[in-house]
């Protein structure tokens, strides 16, 4: 058996390529949806691409499940375990619970593990060339190093009203019958690490066993004991915010994603930049040294995409995308990363901003807020989490993630003073309102803490 994680440490995303090296054949499953990773691998391999699938319809991330099926002609396999509500829509080879995909001596059976969302799919893998009982579980969004797949996010994100709760009474119950039957030795390879969003206390570490996160995971004391009430409270609180695109990712995913652009890039002078909506991907220093007032500030860092998915929605950005990008390989490299995030809209590319109109956006030094006029309109752009340990009384909580989606509860004729925890999130979530059409916008310098510290001095 051939196994290769691949890993997006910007998304904290894992996919994993599966194979039978005796027939030269091979899966993958939860594929990004820039490609060429898998087909660049399966070749340096001897591989030969026969099968894609994923574990569940993915709010994070833009799936590459039918892109990779149509670049290779692999068989889609996707999970109708989901109900009317939660069915695919491209065509597919549908799976079930015991469901198998046979890769040679290698096979894969589909184990139905809802709770994270309705037709969640893991996989148990055998290496049939050694024994008859499963090596390792691809256990995607349900189970993770020492945490689970959070139950709400069909409210928080899909429009769904209180399935949090019978998504963790699932999740309960597909551990008990399922997680808890696996032998010890089972390996359990998630979908996500440390920094995603799909729950709250990820690991690190890139891979556990059955037998570990039995005995040491939080949620063991509760099946335990059979405390599902207790299970559930633990479980849904302290989620972290969940941005507004992964509800387009939902929808998307689960109709079938656009192929991606073929287009080629090409090199756009500054001046070409008119009715386009520009990406200023340097760092936020020399956006605020000088940057365009129609750009959005979007650093070329590891939140670069996640950051896009917050502060771009394609699905009402009318304007052409423009990077700013030194080379055009940067470009190309950037252009993929929005792909993850389901924005295609970029058109080209700039490599010098010389001869444009740029605006100096010197942050506002902390001072007690008393001192601000009273008409500033300040916008607290955090976590819930943040917000609730601590906020100025006249700030007005919009998480960034869901700022776009919100503008409208932002005053146009009145200063507003945007800040953050640290002073990062603030200069995007500040660039947004300038590029849609508020002009007189500040940013907090070191966000609420640094502020906070200087009062009790």
């Amino acid at each position: 058996m051939y196994f290769k994680r691949i890993y997006d440490a910007n998304l904290a995303q894992a996919s994993y390529l599966i194979g039978c090296q005796r027939e030269g054949i091979a899966m993958v499953i939860d594929p990004r949806r820039d490609v060429a990773v898998y087909l660049e691998l399966a070749h340096t391999e001897g591989l030969r691409i026969v099968a894609v699938t994923e574990t569940h319809i993915h709010a994070d991330y833009l799936s590459g499940s039918l892109e990779l099926a149509r670049a290779t002609g692999a068989e889609l396999y996707l999970s109708d375990e989901g109900g009317a509500d939660w069915s695919y829509g491209m065509a597919h080879q549908p799976l079930h619970h015991g469901s198998r995909i046979e890769l040679g001596a290698v096979s894969l059976e589909a184990l139905h593990t809802p709770g994270h969302t309705p037709e969640h799919l893991c996989f148990a893998v055998v290496d049939g060339a050694r024994a008859d009982s499963p090596m390792l579980l691809l256990s995607g969004d349900f189970v993770f190093v020492g945490d689970l797949g959070r139950p709400d996010l069909l409210d928080e994100a899909a429009g769904g009203v209180n399935t949090r709760y019978n998504g963790a009474k699932q999740l309960f119950e597909s551990l008990r019958s399922t997680f808890l039957e696996l032998p010890d030795h089972v390996q359990v390879w998630p979908g996500h690490g440390a920094g995603s969003a799909c729950g709250k206390a990820l690991g690190a570490v890139s891979s556990s066993t059955a037998g570990y996160e039995r005995r040491f995971a939080w949620w063991s004391e509760f099946l335990e004991r059979g405390d599902p009430a207790g299970f559930t409270q633990t479980l849904l609180e302290g989620q972290p915010d969940a941005p507004r695109y992964f509800g387009r990712m939902k929808r998307q995913n689960r109709e079938g994603p656009a192929f991606v652009p073929t287009e080629k890039l090409e090199r756009l002078e500054p001046g070409a930049l008119e009715g386009k909506l520009l990406l200023d991907t340097r760092p936020k220093e020399d956006y605020q040294a000088g940057g365009l007032a129609d750009s959005l500030s979007l650093a070329a860092n590891r939140t670069f995409e996640t950051y896009a998915g917050w502060l771009l929605d394609p699905e009402s950005e009318t304007r052409p995308l423009v990077l700013f990008a030194r080379t055009p390989l940067e470009a190309q490299t950037l252009r993929e990363r929005l792909w993850r995030v389901g924005v295609d809209g970029v058109v080209g590319y700039v490599d010098t901003l010389k001869g444009l109109p740029l605006q100096r956006f010197e942050p506002l030094s902390v001072r007690p807020l008393n001192a601000l006029e009273p008409e500033t309109f300040v916008l607290d752009v955090r976590t819930r989490a943040e917000y609730d340990a601590g906020n100025f009384p006249r700030a007005v909580h919009i998480h960034a993630g869901q700022l776009y989606g919100q503008l409208e509860r932002i005053p146009r004729d009145r200063r507003v003073l945007v800040h953050c925890q640290s002073g990062v999130r603030s200069v995007g979530a500040a660039s947004l309102l300038r590029a849609h059409g508020f002009t007189d916008v500040l940013e907090l310098e070191g966000g609420y803490p640094h502020w906070a510290q200087k009062q009790s001095t």
